[in-house]
């Protein structure tokens, strides 16, 4: 785990800057460029991906320079949740994207398993072995040979803040979970709610639960419940549940109640916790909590401010996630496009313009537009190999990554009743194992 003092962002300051313009990344890169890229003039492009809104828009920048340098033509292909069927709907049809960008360990998996994905080529492997470490590249192979290419990470582990709230109530930032109780309860004797949670959206929920899960049981026990080699059944489970209760069992500590953060989405549990009369002091989630930020007149570093997500045991833990680059044709396109998406040029991009944090090792961290995330790439890169991935995106995405169903679904019934562990723990323990077959 990255240690919580690589994490020191509370001090950090800078607003956030606008990107000078979509044409600067291309003009100043061509001479300058850190990849070779081949001419594909004419050549047709689709890439599949779950991103909307402003991160559609900055990934579509990254596009937007491969096509210049390349000359393809590249098409965004909206996908929905769960991916993995929306690509099977798309390839039994005749019509796969070239690319593919995964979300979760276990889809890439699946892809692999069900041979829709291709190898990476040696231009890509060389990209990957240039900037990436054994641990990215890792996660991003399955039985030993390389597929994905991990392009946006994100750091899982943090409780972003409305300064001028806890400033108000006279709340300091919490370092340990009892700390975190009682700074809530502080916050909420001033007369605003604590904590937003984004309920709607299953998957928030549990990155909550794995946050705790790893501080409170441990790395070695975090692997073992990712792998379903010890059930959903067994005590940490019960342990990290009861630890979640107490703060998804006091209603007056929720942004709307229970009931409320069932129904809110994540990006509204952002934007009201930095709303001009804001809904709650406190919102979880990772780095890229700050392009929801960006919608809203909240700085960050001034307005907006961030501490590791707090220790439950020993230390604060800190869970890593991300999405890869797979391609799903041997299309020149899609071998080309992989190797860009590996290189330095491209992760600049899309830093630059905010919400983002990139594995790649070889990205001057003064690309991205604020301490704060500077900080939070620094500390990603610091940790090398040593990282834990999200649990539920490393496990089959019938259990852990469809909307209604599985964990998602069995951790939002534990949030409208979280007196009920032993009810959740059974019901999470039979769909992990008809997705595990065991």
């Amino acid at each position: 785990m990255i240690a919580a003092s690589t994490l020191a962002l509370t001090a950090c300051g800078g607003d956030k800057e606008k990107d000078k313009n979509e044409g600067s990344a291309g003009n100043t890169k061509d001479s300058a460029a850190t990849v070779e890229l081949p001419e594909l003039n004419g050549e047709e492009v689709q890439v599949a991906a779950v991103w909307t809104g402003p991160e559609q828009e900055n990934f579509t920048k990254v596009l937007t320079e491969f096509e210049k340098r390349t000359g393809a033509k590249v098409t965004f292909v909206p996908a929905q949740d769960p991916i993995v069927n929306f690509l099977g709907t798309k390839i039994a049809g005749g019509s796969p994207p070239d690319v593919a960008m995964l979300p979760q360990v276990g889809a890439l998996q699946q892809a692999v398993e069900r041979k829709w994905a291709k190898p990476v080529d040696a231009a890509t492997r060389a990209q990957l072995d240039k900037n990436y470490s054994q641990g990215w590249k890792d996660i991003g192979a399955v039985d030993g040979k390389q597929y994905g290419v991990y392009f946006k990470a994100a750091n899982k582990s943090l409780i972003w803040y409305n300064a001028q709230a806890f400033e108000d109530a006279g709340a300091q930032e919490p370092k340990t979970w009892k700390d975190f109780l009682s700074t809530a309860e502080t916050i909420s004797a001033s007369g605003v709610t604590p904590v937003s949670v984004g309920g709607a959206d299953g998957w928030t929920l549990t990155d909550w639960f794995e946050n705790i899960y790893l501080s409170q049981a441990g790395p070695e026990k975090y692997d073992q419940l990712a792998q379903h080699e010890i059930k959903w059944t067994d005590p940490s489970v019960k342990d990290a549940l009861t630890t979640l209760a107490e703060l998804f069992g006091r209603k007056e500590l929720i942004a709307g109640g229970q009931d409320g953060a069932l129904q809110t989405e994540f990006p509204a549990s952002v934007t009201q916790t930095f709303a001009d009369e804001p809904k709650a002091a406190m919102v979880f989630e990772g780095d890229f909590v700050a392009i929801n930020i960006a919608q809203t007149k909240a700085k960050i570093g001034t307005d907006a401010k961030v501490f590791p997500f707090p220790a439950v045991g020993d230390e604060s833990p800190v869970v890593t996630g991300g999405d890869a680059a797979v391609a799903l044709k041997d299309s020149k396109g899609a071998k080309a496009l992989l190797t860009f998406l590996a290189s330095t040029d491209a992760a600049e991009i899309w830093a630059r313009a905010g919400g983002f944090v990139s594995p790649n090792k070889a990205l001057d961290v003064a690309a991205y537009p604020n301490d704060v995330q500077r900080d939070i790439a620094k500390a990603l890169i610091a940790a090398g190999d040593d990282f834990r991935f999200d649990m539920s995106d490393q496990a089959p995405q019938s259990f852990g990554g469809t909307p209604g169903k599985g964990e998602w679904k069995a951790l939002q019934d534990f949030l409208k009743n979280p007196k009920d562990i032993a009810g959740t723990q059974q019901r999470l323990e039979s769909d992990a194992a008809k997705a595990y077959k065991s």
